[in-house]
């Protein structure tokens, strides 16, 4: 598995990070422990070192399996996480304030429930779980950054960004506090292409490439009788006509990739490690089958310049969050 210097440091992660929201089991159902957690160790074995989680993937239930696999397997990883707005909503709402989104108070008190959690001293990658950068200027979570990084329990900091919002987030890099992004970023969206990616890329800030499938629209496997569990969010996500709409605009991408790579899934993921500025590619993996596909695909590296320039036409503005 290939490493990439994280940041402007001198540490290495593995281009496939391993996406952990899956296993927290809140949202997605089918989830189970004992599966989660070998594909956590499998992960481990294939060279990947960088997990994601956050505080609220099953109520901190997808840290506590994540730092119970850390201390089974003797093994290092680069552990980020994410601590929620005080407001619990996603995403940050024009109106509210940092004073009741992120006070200093709760971005320590989140971060400390999180180690506890991890059961580690320290967080490699904390990220603000959402952001709105009207707070950018404000000192009170620059005080809360530079607490926890002096103390140790920090070492680096980012943003989850807004989705679909590339850009909200820049002005708080500007300020030099933030080493990285996560953003979704697929063949569909491309929007950060435009500024964040550019600008990541002039001031050596990581980026992490969320939802490169599309939640399942770019694996090839959503067509218009996919059905979910009751309770399974992507019910929402793919309602109405939209399992229809992404089978058939996805069926039109293969036939640009489909001369260099086996499957959708596949160019998905090689897509967004075509990017220098890209870190790192997080899809969840929770079983170990889909673990190591994403291992083979990710290992065959860059597309090549000229399908990068197909794709490019795929672009998609839509938001299917809303």
């Amino acid at each position: 598995m290939q490493k990439v210097k994280f940041a402007k440091s001198n540490e290495e992660v593995s281009r496939l990070g391993f996406g952990c929201w899956g296993i927290g089991k809140s949202m997605w159902i089918g989830a189970e422990d004992t599966e989660s957690k070998q594909s956590l160790h499998l992960a481990l074995e294939q060279g990947v070192n960088f997990f994601d989680t956050a505080l609220v993937y099953g109520d901190g239930h997808s840290e506590r399996l994540v730092g119970e696999v850390e201390k089974e397997s003797g093994q290092k990883m680069f552990v980020a996480t994410k601590l929620p707005s005080k407001l619990m909503e996603w995403p940050a709402k024009d109106a509210s304030s940092i004073e009741d989104s992120f006070p200093a108070e709760h971005i320590i008190k989140m971060t400390e429930q999180s180690l506890r959690n991890l059961n580690r001293d320290y967080i490699d990658l904390q990220q603000f779980h959402v952001w709105n950068d009207k707070w950018a200027a404000r000192d009170e979570w620059k005080e809360a950054v530079l607490k926890l990084k002096e103390s140790g329990k920090v070492r680096y900091f980012g943003i989850s960004i807004n989705d679909h919002q590339p850009s909200n987030g820049i002005e708080a890099g500007k300020t030099g506090l933030i080493d990285c992004y996560q953003v979704i970023f697929n063949i569909f969206d491309q929007s950060p292409l435009d500024e964040l990616i550019p600008f990541c890329g002039e001031n050596k800030i990581s980026i992490l490439a969320r939802v490169p499938l599309d939640e399942g629209g770019l694996t090839g496997a959503i067509t218009p009788e996919t059905t979910f569990p009751e309770k399974d969010w992507r019910n929402y996500y793919f309602r109405g006509d939209r399992k229809k709409e992404v089978f058939e605009k996805a069926n039109k991408v293969f036939e640009d990739v489909k001369s260099e790579c086996d499957t959708l899934a596949e160019a998905a993921l090689r897509f967004t490690v075509s990017f220098d500025e890209v870190t790192s590619v997080i899809p969840g993996m929770r079983s170990r089958k889909n673990l190591m596909s994403n291992v083979s695909s990710v290992d065959k590296g860059k597309l090549s310049a000229e399908t990068i320039e197909k794709l490019r036409q795929h672009r998609w503005t839509r938001n299917y969050y809303k």
